[in-house]
């Protein structure tokens, strides 16, 4: 037998494409797993009415590990148009299958590692005082609480009678009192303590584990003063237990000027669902962009991988095809690293540096062409070419 066993939902788009280029280099670093892949996305919303079947919730929870690809979402009116007639009016609801995924497994703790890999065209540069370039070596890893907060979807258009009026028991409604509930769309922004330390403890965790000097609480509780004050309340008595780490602290509004100003100074930054969805992305664009970003998904039994980017459903039929699958490599490198495989994760990712260093072989993004055939004529790397490449450098 195996010594793991992977769940892989491919999933939409170019999720088809990654993920099995991910697995090429778990096969060639020598990981000793068996993949069964599973159903998840778009299509089975379309077909069955529910994009995260039963039988693959039955497969994480029997094998605990899982790696993702990405999925199609579209708003809820594209969403029942392309529900099959026979399953309309039967009052199915679309909800995305990965967010369903992490609130049943709680799957509470996202990771989301942005670092500089040198020679990446796409990395963030800036000039000195003397005119010069340099590039700045960012090394941020955001936690974001994953399962509360704006995401947690409790929400209404037309919100029901007890809702308006339990509400309205709150002074501030007082200005939405002429408001008609049909004119009405309120998203609830729920956070609980016990979530709040549970990111933050692992956040300081992990800052000590890999010797950060810092975390940097990344809110805005001089506003959201309930949610975000909750959020620093909950750090500032964690921070207590690690006097060797500083804590900081940055409203995500003053943050996303800071990444374009300082970002090396950051490392591990915590924050609510929402925010640290942002600010993730934000750092990714800083080190390559999403062709480069990947998370991890954890709970107290259950983790699920993925890289950060979407489906690009107008790649998966290229032939040959551009995409870049380093994210999704980069994900598989954080399943390693969680099983405790952590020298085959160390040997991929120096793997992909010295193909980035090199600079022989870049996909599309990499050499900033526009998607498209015409991007292998122009020099861009297949995504099997840069895959190969990685393996090659193992």
């Amino acid at each position: 037998m195996s010594a793991y066993t992977i769940v892989t939902m491919p999933g939409d788009g170019i999720g088809n494409i990654v993920l099995p280029e991910a697995i090429r280099v778990l096969d060639a670093v020598g990981f000793d797993a068996t993949y069964i892949e599973a159903p998840i996305g778009w299509s089975y919303w379309c077909r069955e009415g529910n994009p995260l079947p039963d039988r693959t919730i039955e497969l994480l929870q029997q094998y605990k590990l899982g790696l993702f690809g990405a999925i199609t979402s579209k708003p809820k009116n594209r969403a029942m148009e392309e529900l099959a007639p026979e399953l309309r009016g039967k009052g199915l609801v679309y909800y995305s299958p990965i967010v369903k995924m992490r609130q049943l497994f709680n799957l509470d703790i996202s990771i989301r590692p942005c670092k500089t890999f040198p020679g990446n065209p796409l990395n963030f540069i800036k000039r000195d005082s003397q005119g010069g370039i340099f590039e700045p070596q960012i090394d941020a890893v955001i936690f974001r609480q994953n399962t509360e907060g704006l995401y947690c979807g409790v929400e209404w258009t037309n919100p029901p009678d007890q809702v308006r009026a339990a509400l309205e028991t709150h002074p501030k409604m007082a200005a939405f009192k002429n408001t008609a509930s049909a004119d009405l769309a309120i998203s609830t922004r729920i956070f609980t303590r016990s979530a709040c330390q549970r990111i933050c403890q692992a956040a300081f965790e992990y800052a000590r584990t890999c010797h950060y000097p810092s975390v940097t609480v990344c809110e805005k509780p001089n506003v959201i003063r309930e949610t975000s004050g909750m959020m620093e309340e909950e750090a500032r008595k964690i921070a207590q237990h690690f006097p060797d780490i500083q804590l900081w602290s940055t409203n995500i509004d003053a943050q996303m000027m800071w990444l374009t100003k300082n970002p090396h100074e950051y490392g591990v930054i915590v924050a609510g669902n929402m925010f640290g969805d942002i600010i993730s992305d934000g750092f990714a664009g800083l080190v390559g962009g999403l062709g480069f970003a990947c998370s991890a998904n954890i709970g107290h039994d259950v983790a699920v991988f993925e890289p950060t980017h979407g489906s690009a459903p107008k790649y998966e039929h290229l032939q040959p095809s551009i995409v870049n699958p380093v994210a999704m490599i980069l994900a598989a490198c954080m399943l390693l690293e969680h099983v405790g495989e952590t020298d085959q994760a160390a040997r991929i990712r120096t793997a992909i540096a010295k193909v980035i260093a090199a600079g022989k072989v870049r996909t599309y993004d990499m050499k900033m062409l526009k998607g498209g055939v015409d991007a292998i004529d122009k020099g861009a790397a297949t995504t099997q070419d840069m895959t190969k490449t990685i393996i090659d450098h193992l």
